[in-house]
């Protein structure tokens, strides 16, 4: 079954990662003005604590407000690098189902409350009442959980 998530603002999704394993990186902007690579850096050193970025999502959440352009992801058993999040200025161009399906409202609200992403309707859509919720996709009522 296919995910559902609300997505009324028509940011462009792709589902590239699918669950899968892989190597992230990002595209950011620099204080000086130019674009410039970041690799995880954490796989390239092999480090005990292995990547750092284990998501998307966490690449999301490790810049600064207005660097994050775009994020690569490459799959274990790939040499392609796929486009799973890209803006240009303050509009989300496209982003990865598995984004939509686990960002939260405080993920949004903390950085990105200037672009696209924001969005009343979609937090009212998916029942979101905390920055902990999800934006997105549906979150389950604690009446519904109980039962």
């Amino acid at each position: 079954m296919k995910n559902h998530f609300f997505n009324t603002n028509n940011i462009h999704s792709v589902d590239f990662i699918q669950g899968r394993s892989g190597e992230y990186r990002a595209i950011v902007k620099v204080k000086a003005g130019f674009m410039t690579i970041v690799d995880d850096l954490g796989i390239q050193c092999k480090w005990e604590s292995g990547a750092r970025w284990k998501s998307a999502l966490s690449v999301f959440k490790s810049f600064k407000k207005g660097a994050l352009q775009t994020i690569e992801f490459k799959a274990e058993g790939s040499e392609n690098w796929l486009t799973v999040f890209a803006r240009s200025g303050n509009k989300v161009k496209l982003m990865d189902e598995q984004m939509f399906m686990t960002m939260q409202v405080g993920d949004i609200n903390q950085d990105w409350s200037n672009t696209n992403l924001y969005s009343q309707t979609n937090y009212a859509l998916a029942g979101a009442k905390t920055w902990a919720d999800l934006a997105f996709a549906l979150n389950e009522s604690k009446e519904a959980v109980a039962a």
